[in-house]
């Protein structure tokens, strides 16, 4: 085999030699193109990583749900099936949320699963910092800029050829592109990530600070044949494959024996991060019940802003944002619970989308921080049941609400796309999803200090997690 033959089927792989491992670079400078369609990209990538698409389409990061067993029952859970109280549900408004997605062209409930080149390389593997489908083409299905067939999408055409002969390993901006964007843009979703985490200062984040650990994200959720650990958070807070601080850390890491002495019931998160969206605002409550057709109403009226975040959008309603948020605490055993589409509600109360499992008697349990998002969504009031309507569409969609204003029209389209029954009567119900608090790790000098939760203004509700009051008072 000649020299070059060699590197390139080398290239991406250690070796080991004198007792020292090497990494031998990827070199993708012989792809030429010209590429039609996104999917020669793939194809192309598969002459040499003949297996990477079968090991992506095993992932949760393309069929966007797992397995999970969830208080007992075993379900399928994830993106594509459940309710949330951000855009609401996945099916009959896929081309906007599958901007985000690892594949090309899922538009409807008919994409093929099964096709290895609908597998999008380049947007975990772009190393040119280009590649942003969600950010250029935000309801391209999918694909980039240039294949969408939407005009306003495909006006700058991404050059497919010079950024596949860049790919390379992924960066936290591949990642971040996607889950720091989340929800409709830049820190909405979860709070602890966002696209501050690219460079985050040591005072953010220790583990990703150029300054600090520098840490790219697979240094933590470790990847193997393209199964990323961790990824079983994708909804409810649990699951088969968790990150923990311990896969890094001693269970008792501290100096002074009465700080490890809280290890064994509060987890490492709850201290070492004091709180989250420290950089940019966070969305914490999203009302929809508010939102109304453009119809008659000026310019000014149909988006207001406030200290530079929209709190009010004719198309989806009232936002609250917050900055420098103190977590809600809440016991934790990795495990958690969801609401299951179609399941009954109490509408005169909170429903929780999904939620932490654990309990102050439950010796696998510890004390752990999250991002309560709240909010106001439609239910079918006649069945009473979570609604699932179809929001996005073709200007002249007749069912979308963003094409037609008309809730009853939305929420026909949608249930059936979800095989559920509209009663034709609709109403407003209070929701919560917790997200796990797990990024923007402080420096040890910035953590909690005792006073923080045992003071006379403690941030903890002790009560709430189970005790008469502080324990330290005992």
């Amino acid at each position: 085999m000649a020299k070059k033959e060699l590197m390139m089927a080398l290239a991406g792989s250690t070796i080991l030699a004198c007792g020292t491992a090497y990494a031998i670079p990827a070199d993708h400078a012989d792809i030429t193109g010209p590429f039609a369609t996104p999917m020669e990209v793939t194809a192309t990538c598969l002459e040499c990583h003949e297996d990477a698409s079968m090991e992506v389409m095993k992932t949760s990061h393309w069929t966007w749900q797992k397995e999970q067993v969830i208080e007992g029952k075993k379900v399928s859970r994830g993106k594509a099936n459940v309710i949330n109280n951000f855009c609401i549900v996945y099916p009959s408004n896929y081309a906007r949320c599958s901007s985000c997605h690892v594949g090309y062209g899922w538009k409807d409930a008919n994409f093929d699963f099964s096709d290895p080149t609908r597998v999008d390389c380049l947007a975990c593997h772009d190393t040119t910092g280009t590649y942003n489908k969600p950010g250029h083409a935000p309801a391209g299905a999918g694909m980039p800029p240039g294949f969408t067939g939407n005009e306003k999408f495909d006006k700058n055409p991404y050059d497919l050829v010079a950024i596949a002969q860049n790919a390379g390993e992924p960066s936290r901006k591949n990642c971040l592109i996607c889950h720091a964007n989340g929800g409709g843009g830049n820190a909405v979703k979860h709070g602890d990530i966002d696209m501050s985490l690219v460079k985050p200062s040591t005072d953010l984040d220790v583990h990703m600070s150029p300054e600090g650990n520098d840490f790219s994200c697979q240094e933590c959720h470790k990847t193997d044949k393209h199964s990323i650990k961790g990824d079983a958070l994708l909804v409810s807070p649990g699951g088969d494959n968790p990150v923990t601080c311990l896969d890094c850390h001693d269970a008792e890491p501290h100096e002074k024996k009465a700080l490890n002495k809280h290890t064994a019931r509060v987890a490492c998160q709850t201290c070492h991060i004091p709180a989250f969206a420290r950089h940019y605002a966070t969305k914490m409550n999203w009302d929809w019940s508010t939102a109304k057709s453009p119809e008659g109403m000026t310019e000014e009226q149909k988006t207001i802003n406030e200290d530079g975040h929209p709190v009010y959008n004719f198309m989806k309603g009232s936002f609250v944002y917050e900055k420098d948020v103190i977590p809600e605490y809440h016991w934790y055993n990795g495990t958690g619970g969801a609401y299951t589409i179609g399941d009954k509600i109490d509408p005169t109360k909170e429903t929780r989308l999904n939620y932490p499992l654990g309990s102050k008697n439950d010796p696998n349990s510890r004390i752990a921080p999250f991002k309560a998002h709240r909010g106001t969504q439609i239910y079918d009031k006649g069945n009473n049941i979570l609604g699932a309507p179809k929001l996005f569409g073709s200007p002249k969609d007749p069912d979308a609400y963003w094409a037609q204003y008309d809730w009853n029209k939305a929420m026909e389209a949608g249930m059936k796309e979800n095989g559920l029954t509209y009663s034709g009567e609709y109403g407003w119900a209070k929701t919560v999803t917790y997200w796990p608090t797990n990024h923007m790790v402080a420096p040890a000098k910035n953590a909690l200090k005792c006073n923080d939760c045992h003071g006379k203004n403690g941030r903890l509700d002790w009560e709430a997690l189970g005790y008469k009051g502080d324990p330290r008072k005992k």
